[in-house]
Formats: structure tokens, sequence, C-alpha cells
């Protein structure tokens, strides 16, 4: 599976991030550069990088031996490596050869979270509640929903708990079958991320292979305010 697009006259680079989330270095070129916000960039062929976007964080990468940070050029249309704050980006031209690489335990967790993020979207539903946002960033990751009528349920500590309890009990039954997860291209090239047939949803981040690969996943007791019920989760990758 080859994600790519052509932006910047013509210029088509390949989201290898959406391809395989374990792969942690590739040897690429240069196919851009330019300046944002009067800081240089450079883009490669084989995007390794995942930018921060869709609630999840940015990789953290290098390209060489130089660290960047990745980010979605609006101008260009390309994933851009740039230099962090108090860091400098070395000259790069148009046609050289790179290795770009990536923090793989970084990106694991980020993996993690975000698969996490849509099993616990996918629980939610089952309850009958409506997503309303996401966030899958390490430390805040939750997911806010809302019932189309009120939920009795959630009026009292108790019945939070005891929905927060089942919420829980669908988690751990996913994750115990080990439903696989993919992500297929369809209509207009849109990208979805499957649960198996648990659940599916348009998304560009980066997941893990199978929900058994979801460790430390817990689930705090949901809060509701002003009508929106907040699930708030962790996980972590599991060890092989």
């Amino acid at each position: 599976m080859v994600h790519s697009s052509e932006t910047l006259q013509g210029t088509v680079q390949i989201a290898t991030y959406l391809d395989d989330t374990y792969l942690d270095q590739a040897d690429t070129r240069v196919i851009a550069v330019g300046e944002r916000d009067g800081a240089p960039w450079a883009a490669v062929k084989h995007c390794l990088f995942h930018p921060q976007g869709g609630g999840q964080p940015a990789d953290r990468g290098w390209l060489e031996d130089v660290e960047v940070v990745p980010v979605r050029d609006r101008e260009s249309g390309l994933v851009v490596a740039v230099a962090p704050e108090g860091g400098q980006l070395p000259y790069l031209a148009v046609g050289q050869e790179v290795r770009a690489r990536i923090d793989v335990q970084v990106r694991m967790t980020h993996a993690a979270l975000h698969t996490a993020g849509h099993l616990v979207e996918a629980v939610g539903r089952i309850q009958g509640w409506e997503m309303l946002s996401n966030n899958h960033f390490p430390g805040q990751a939750r997911i806010e929903f809302q019932a189309p009528q009120p939920d009795v349920r959630l009026a009292s500590p108790e019945g939070r708990e005891e929905t927060t309890a089942a919420l829980r009990g669908a988690v751990a039954a996913a994750i115990a079958d080990d439903l696989p997860v993919l992500a297929r291209y369809e209509g207009e090239g849109r990208r979805v991320v499957h649960l198996d047939a648990l659940h599916s949803a348009p998304c560009g981040g980066t997941h893990v292979r199978s929900l058994g690969d979801l460790a430390e996943v817990v689930l705090p007791t949901l809060k509701v305010k002003k009508g929106r019920i907040r699930v708030s989760y962790s996980a972590t990758h599991r060890s092989h």
C-alpha cells in the first residue's frame, strides 16, 4: 500500500509513515526545499515522519544525524522537516540522497494511543453516543461524546462508574480477541482505518497491527460537563 500526494508543481511525496507504522528508517532523497516562517525546510520523497494532526503528536525524527520536526506546509502541501526550536537545519539540495529515521519508541507510543482512541470511540458508540472530539496526546488522551438524548445513567456517580465499567469490559474484550487493525483507501482516495468489523473511521494516523498489541489500557471514571461525556484513557504498546 502506497499513499502519495502530488503537490508543488507535480512533486510527488510518498507518505511512508502511513504504509508501515513500524518502519524506523528509509534511504530517500530531497525533493523540495524552502522556507516557512523564515526558517528553512526540506521535504523528502519517502516521508517517514508523521506531522502533528488528527489529534496525534508529531514524530521525533532525524535527517542523517540532524534532529528535525515534521510539519505540513500549507503553501506546498508537503510534509516538510524543519529544525526544532534552537536548532539548525543543514544545507540540503534537491536531489541529495539522505537517510531519514524516527524514534520508533515514540512512534509506538503514539500509535498505541491513537488506536486505543478508536477503540474507545467504538465502545462509546455502542452506548449510543456520538463523538464530538478526540485527543491522542500522551497524558491528555480522551474522547468526548454527546448522547442524542440525556443519558440518565450518567446523572449519578454510581451510574457513571457502572457505565465506565461497561466501557472497560468492551475494551478488554476487543483486546483479548486481538482484532486486526487495517487501513484501506476507499472512495476518492480517503484512508479509512478499521478495527476488524467493530469500527471504522477516516484517519491519517499511525496504528498498531492488531488490538492485542495494546497494553495498560486504563479508563478512569468518565466525566460529564455541559452535556459532553469525556472518556479519558491511557495505553502503551505491548512489549514483545
